[in-house]
């Protein structure tokens, strides 16, 4: 995601001066004492699945906090991912690049400055520590994080950054023999340092690599050799390339437009077959790219597709659709409806979770899903919950009455959220218990002080996302 937020962070200044210095520095957090979490990996089993910490496969989903690497505050940050957690998601994609040209004083993160003379590790207060807490505190609460290293953007520096200290520009950067140098210097750094810690759940080459006008054999070897070389020097963890999830002419997918062009000089495909990329993942943002949004479950289930022919994990990291008209479930609930219902895709990530410190806020945009607002309900908390409760093995579609007593189950809950005692959809014996011409026999139906034995329920009694899915199902 590129960032276009309007406001900063607020942080809090905790040191007088800072320089940026190369002389290593040992953690400043614990962050190799585990609390019992194990390293996340694919699942042998399952290989189109993760098995996130020990325990075999399983589906869930994440979020992202880019920003979480830029407090100054160790009390904003656990109460992040306290919430994150709280939430059932499993993972956040946090940016673990910032980097600088000129020393930008002790109110803003930076974690590299670049010049001409080389590269200089910030590991003051605002700086590397910063990812030492990151680090420390998602290994404390238990989710796990996903760090990438550099931003094709010129947000927190980014590409524009190297090539400013180094020369070059955006294109000629991944073969830049002096960039890519000190970038895999920063790489190094970085896995060395926290190559011990279950809490990363991914090194990430990159957010959204691109190559505007190359040809696809630039991204594909420069992939290729980064994760090879992350690999040689860490083999506990995943690594993920960090790409939009172009398809270019060749692959046969689309027609041609934007997204299928090869323009950006990326091939989801040809690049989710590098053996030393463990996974693949895609972005989603309609709106920003010329597609409607129904576009969108066209696009989740092209990326399934492709994950089901390599046999390899494929999560959608980022998604965000605009508000309609204050809130984003209209777009967004029928993307994660389509992840949940007709892919295997591992897992999916919105963009981006929104929180109040007090009366600060977290950064946050137009896509921003906030804590405990009326859409987090279902975007988040009955999403997170769907996805764990989802069936590893057999058919996409998980049996008729399992998926029913599931639903009904979710009713319910939604019901007591709303009003104790006043259930959502109160007529029960009056409206899912008659005939119809689409009908599903099901068990025994319980709601909120009401129920329906071997009884016919009406599809059109419910509300319409779950029409959706059970048409779906009647279908197959």
């Amino acid at each position: 995601m590129r960032l276009f937020t309007t406001i900063q962070l607020a942080l809090a200044v905790c040191c007088a001066n800072v320089h940026a210095t190369a002389l290593p520095h040992k953690p400043a957090y614990p962050i190799c004492k585990s609390h019992g979490a194990s390293f996340a990996s694919v699942d042998r089993t399952s290989p189109r699945l993760f098995n996130y910490n020990g325990t075999g496969a399983a589906y869930f989903a994440g979020t992202n906090t880019w920003w979480a690497s830029h407090f100054l505050s160790d009390a904003d940050l656990e109460q992040t991912f306290q919430q994150i957690k709280d939430t059932q998601l499993q993972v956040s994609g946090v940016w673990g690049f910032a980097s600088v040209n000129v020393d930008s004083g002790p109110g803003t993160v930076f974690f590299q400055l670049l010049n001409s003379t080389g590269s200089y590790i910030n590991y003051a207060a605002n700086g590397i520590p910063r990812l030492d807490a990151v680090v420390s505190y998602a290994d404390k609460i238990g989710i796990k994080v996903v760090l990438n290293f550099v931003n094709n953007w010129s947000d927190l520096g980014g590409i524009a950054s190297y090539n400013a200290a180094f020369g070059g520009n955006a294109t000629t950067w991944y073969t830049d023999a002096r960039s890519q140098k000190v970038y895999r210097d920063y790489i190094k750094l970085l896995v060395n340092r926290y190559k011990c810690s279950p809490a990363v759940f991914a090194w990430e080459l990159a957010n959204e690599p691109k190559c505007h006008r190359c040809d696809t054999s630039v991204i594909y070897n420069w992939a290729k050799e980064i994760s090879e070389y992350i690999k040689s020097l860490d083999g506990k963890h995943m690594v993920t390339l960090g790409d939009e999830g172009w398809f270019a002419p060749e692959d046969g997918i689309g027609a041609g437009s934007y997204g299928y062009g090869g323009a950006e000089g990326v091939d989801f495909k040809k690049n989710l077959g590098i053996k030393t990329l463990d996974y693949g993942v895609f972005h989603l943002y309609p709106d920003s790219w010329g597609y409607n949004e129904t576009w969108g479950s066209t696009c989740i289930t092209e990326h399934d597709t492709v994950g089901g022919e390599l046999n390899k994990p494929v999560v959608l990291e980022e998604y965000g659709g605009p508000p309609l008209p204050a809130n984003h479930t209209g777009v967004e609930g029928p993307w994660q409806e389509t992840v949940l219902c007709d892919t295997k895709l591992a897992m999916d990530q919105f963009w981006q979770f929104g929180t109040h410190f007090g009366d600060q806020l977290s950064d946050y945009d137009p896509y921003t899903i906030w804590y405990n607002a009326t859409e987090y309900q279902q975007l988040a908390r009955d999403h997170a919950a769907a996805m764990l409760d989802k069936k590893v093995g057999g058919s996409v579609q998980a049996p008729l009455n399992e998926m029913l007593l599931a639903l009904c189950d979710r009713l319910e809950r939604m019901s007591s959220n709303v009003l104790p005692g006043v259930p959502r959809y109160p007529a029960c014996r009056d409206t899912f218990c008659s005939s119809s011409n689409i009908s599903l026999r099901t068990p025994f139906l319980t709601f909120k002080n009401i129920s329906c034995s071997s009884s016919t329920l009406r599809a059109s009694a419910l509300p319409k996302l779950i029409q959706k899915r059970l048409l779906r199902m009647q279908r197959r």
